[in-house]
């Protein structure tokens, strides 16, 4: 699995959540319709698995079918998507794009503190 560490069997499973983002979820689930998008490796059927599991434990009941696994989150509707990066159809979604870990957007104290800012 040497450089496609993505493709290991299990490692969605093992992924601690980035610091704030458990608490940013609660709260903005909160005031927001929130949902996970995310993105799968085709070449690993675990991951999607590994992430609904990584879900259901970090974010328990306050997710129950609130995830989506998607190649193309532009195909998803809503006012704004924050992702750590623009590709599989983040660049092209037509709400607000919010890039996580950026120079505007560090970190999830921020992003929160701009989303309730929004209502």
């Amino acid at each position: 699995y040497e450089n496609n560490l993505d493709d290991i069997p299990g490692i969605f499973s093992l992924m601690d959540p980035i610091e704030g983002a458990i608490e940013s979820f609660r709260i903005l689930s909160e005031k927001f319709d929130v949902y996970i998008l995310t993105t799968a490796p085709w070449n690993n059927p675990s991951a999607w698995s590994d992430k609904l599991l990584w879900v259901k434990k970090y974010l328990g009941e306050s997710a129950y079918k609130r995830l989506i696994i998607t190649h193309h989150k532009n195909l998803n509707k809503g006012h704004y998507l924050v992702d750590d990066r623009d590709r599989n159809g983040a660049y092209a979604f037509e709400g607000t794009l919010i890039r996580f870990d950026s120079t505007r957007f560090p970190d999830w104290k921020v992003v929160t503190s701009y989303l309730l800012d929004s209502l």
